[in-house]
């Protein structure tokens, strides 16, 4: 499992742990295969902005498996 901070880390397809903006306080995780990454940057502190194929957006905390 490697860490959604670093965008090179995430590929589309991948199974990633997100976490949604109205989740922040409570940390409520959603999984999901990201669609499109949203961070230009190459890392980020809070972890990598993606949506989902369900088309939720949130932050990467976890990546799950690599493309599926």
């Amino acid at each position: 499992m490697s860490d959604g901070t670093i965008r090179k880390n995430i590929q589309v397809g991948a199974e990633v742990e997100i976490v949604q903006k109205h989740h922040q306080r409570t940390g409520e995780l959603t999984n999901g295969i990201v669609k499109r990454l949203l961070t230009k940057s190459p890392n980020h502190p809070h972890g990598i902005k993606v949506q989902l194929d369900s088309g939720e957006v949130g932050r990467v905390k976890h990546v799950l498996s690599e493309e599926s």
